[in-house]
């Protein structure tokens, strides 16, 4: 299960005025910061970007590339900065994401073949909203899926986000069961080993304190784990819920079995 980093948000305000100033040294050292922390991957979330698109993405990829050489996922739903991130970029980039809205599926879906890079689906209805079944979130992951095949792109590109919800929502408990489920049977049901995220932050958004948050995050990842969650997208400098990633990798690993893979917390 790899480790990708969400910290780098642009509703962080130091990370939004060093966008608006193109200061790299606040993200650059965030960045440092979130690798040795344990991230294995790094979500550059821009938001909409509606003011210059192209050069504040360019400039929030190439100042990260300049100090890590971690996978980067691109994450916005401006096509121009997603653009703008993919030519900017020197390493590894992933497209976060498309769904089967309509414009998505036309404009940003294509980029994954034009770049060949990986892209992340959204397990969400073309209206935007959240299946609140697995078996509907199934039924949604055929037709990403085949909407994938039709834009002739490679099925190794694919990575499924079953949508983690919020706890608080009326439903939110029994959603969550339910995307341990998806993530059990995507496998299965599209015939090949898709890889998948989860955004473990969205299970605690709401005005809860942070130690309960914190709580909820490391009962919840095992669960994700142990079905087979390929990629979990956190705050990886909750040095208690990256400890217990560790953890689960290291029980769910094929490898011989090591102590130090383990790090006390």
């Amino acid at each position: 299960m790899i480790l990708v980093a969400d910290n780098i948000q642009i509703i962080n305000k130091t990370i939004s005025e060093a966008v608006e100033d193109l200061n790299p040294l606040p993200i650059q050292n965030l960045a440092i910061k979130c690798e040795k922390a344990g991230a294995q991957a790094i979500d550059i979330n821009s938001g909409p970007l509606s003011r210059n698109p192209e050069k504040k993405m360019g400039f929030l990829v190439e100042s990260i590339q300049e100090v890590s050489d971690l996978p980067i996922l691109i994450d916005t739903a401006n096509l121009k900065a997603i653009k703008a991130g993919l030519a900017a970029n020197k390493k590894t980039a992933i497209i976060n994401g498309f769904s089967l809205e309509p414009a998505k599926l036309k404009a940003i879906l294509p980029l994954a073949k034009e770049y060949n890079v990986d892209i992340i689906g959204y397990l969400l209805y073309e209206s935007g909203h959240v299946p609140p079944t697995a078996l509907e979130r199934l039924n949604v992951a055929v037709e990403l899926f085949q909407a994938f095949c039709d834009a002739g792109i490679d099925k190794k590109h694919l990575v499924i986000d079953p949508i983690v919800p919020p706890i608080s929502w009326d439903n939110g408990s029994f959603q969550a069961r339910e995307v341990v489920t998806v993530i059990q049977t995507l496998p299965e049901l599209l015939g090949f080993e898709v890889k998948t995220i989860a955004g473990l932050s969205n299970l605690t958004t709401g005005n809860a304190g942070r130690e309960k948050k914190l709580l909820l995050e490391r009962a919840y990842l095992p669960m994700l784990a142990s079905a087979g969650l390929d990629m979990a997208l956190m705050n990886v400098l909750h040095r208690e819920t990256v400890g217990i990633a560790e953890a689960c990798n290291a029980l769910t690993d094929a490898r011989i079995f090591s102590w130090e893979t383990i790090t006390a917390v």
